[in-house]
């Protein structure tokens, strides 16, 4: 048992599987109390049954205001405080900018945007009273660079990085850092079954990276968790990607011939 979170309570978003179960999981390895939102019920509460008294499972849709105010008063009601909000559900699609269903880019944008917004909202006031306090909004590397077909996602995820930029000025007077995690290709449910036909051309894809592997939820978790600690007390405002050197360039091998 780690002691980088002691003494906190963390709220994190998308909790209950991928990327915020390994979240979840590292912080309460690390001595935090965790309370974990998601719409999955099922695998929330089975997640919050294993982590034991250290965390519960509040079920949370990220576009409620009304359920955002509720989840912060039950945190404060069983732990007493709250010190870290970790923005993390989201949601994608692929299409057209013709092509993409209207009522999908709005919900698209209501998720990842909006639930971004309501999160940090809801929370303000109790994240101030802490008087110590980090909100870490996940965004994606394509909340930094545009990706072909992808259009209403990487505006959601553009919104978030500048957002938390706005809302890093505003809370760092008032002892709240708000900072941006961007992951690149990483391995959770969200890019789908291992036979999905997406699979083998998300593979050749990160063979261009200079790490040529998918990400592990791990390795983004590590980077959340220095940002909920005191060890990142100095870093507000920032965007920070996960992404193997994704944004970095694609790596090529050159010839003798070419490097003379």
């Amino acid at each position: 048992m780690g002691t980088r979170l002691q003494g906190k309570t963390a709220l994190i978003t998308g909790a209950a599987r991928g990327q915020g179960e390994a979240t979840a999981r590292l912080f309460v390895q690390e001595g935090a109390r965790v309370v974990i939102c998601d719409v999955l019920e099922e695998e929330g509460r089975a997640l919050a049954d294993d982590l034991g008294d250290s965390a519960r499972f509040e079920r949370l849709d990220v576009t409620s205001i009304d359920e955002w105010d509720g989840v912060v008063a039950s945190a404060l009601d069983v732990f007493g405080e709250l010190n870290v909000l970790v923005n993390n559900a989201g949601i994608g699609a692929v299409g057209t900018l013709d092509g993409m269903p209207l009522d999908e880019h709005r919900r698209i944008l209501d998720v990842n945007l909006n639930g971004v917004y309501f999160g940090m909202r809801a929370a303000r006031s109790a994240l101030v009273a802490s008087g110590n306090a980090s909100i870490i909004n996940v965004s994606s590397i394509d909340g930094l660079a545009g990706v072909l077909g992808m259009t209403s996602y990487v505006a959601s995820k553009f919104a978030v990085t500048g957002m938390t930029r706005s809302a890093a000025i505003e809370l760092g007077p008032v002892g709240v850092r708000v900072n941006s995690v961007h992951p690149g290709v990483i391995d959770t449910p969200m890019l789908g079954p291992s036979d999905s036909p997406t699979r083998p051309r998300l593979a050749n894809l990160v063979k261009m990276q200079p790490i040529p592997r998918l990400g592990r939820p791990g390795e983004v978790a590590y980077l959340s968790c220095f940002l909920a600690s005191d060890e990142s007390s100095y870093i507000t405002g920032a965007a920070i990607p996960v992404d193997g050197g994704h944004l970095a360039g694609p790596f090529r091998e050159y010839s003798s011939g070419e490097l003379g």
